[in-house]
């Protein structure tokens, strides 16, 4: 009797089906590499933060302000752009984009700057918590409402500077901890200080300069 030729031909119908599995699945890890950060958004960021830096005597120049306030509505469009067309892809693309608009001007800017840092940290960039609480507390004083976790300091020409108005009772500083917020003790602390500092500057310039000694 001629042996039966029927477990040679699964095995080869088992090892055709296995190499078919395997090609299939080969392209699937090129689809899961790492997504890179847009350099386009990575470079409107920096330019948004480097316009920044530099001596707090410079905000006091209406021509810089200007200037600056021009190219913060530049920076805008051009992130607007990016996020159109879905070119934000990453945690660091969202997050960065939510400080462009948290330069921004109107409530819309702030309420869209909160959205996308919210999208940076669901995207698995935690530092974007931070920003999320302080658009939502900059759109919340753009509406004519206090803020909530205490982000947001304002300052008059002839008052001292302040975080009100505040609502303090809403979240509690384990809310803030969590977000990268410092507590209201040490905001409170924070704040002395800068007034104490504006005090002396305005101190030693009403003084005028010292008096040689002959």
């Amino acid at each position: 009797m001629r042996p039966s030729s029927r477990p040679s031909s699964r095995l080869s119908c088992t090892a055709a089906v296995a190499a078919l599995v395997l090609s299939l699945s080969a392209p699937a890890f090129a689809q899961n590499a790492p997504v890179q950060d847009n350099a386009e958004m990575a470079a409107i960021y920096a330019a948004d933060q480097a316009i920044r830096q530099g001596p707090p005597d410079r905000f006091r120049d209406r021509a810089f302000v200007t200037e600056m306030h021009a190219a913060d509505a530049a920076r805008r469009l051009q992130t607007r752009a990016l996020l159109d067309a879905d070119a934000l892809q990453t945690g660091e693309d969202y997050r960065a984009a939510a400080f462009v608009f948290q330069h921004g001007s109107t409530p819309e800017d702030y309420l869209l700057a909160h959205s996308l840092a919210v999208a940076a940290v669901a995207k698995g960039a935690p530092e974007g918590a931070w920003i999320a609480a302080a658009t939502l507390d900059r759109y919340l004083q753009m509406t004519d409402k206090p803020q909530i976790y205490g982000t947001q300091t304002r300052k008059t020409r002839d008052a001292p500077a302040t975080l009100e108005p505040y609502d303090r009772a809403l979240v509690p500083d384990s809310l803030r901890t969590a977000l990268g917020v410092p507590p209201q003790s040490e905001q409170d602390a924070r704040l002395e200080q800068v007034n104490a500092a504006a005090a002396a500057i305005a101190a030693s310039v009403a003084a005028g300069p010292a008096t040689p000694k002959p």
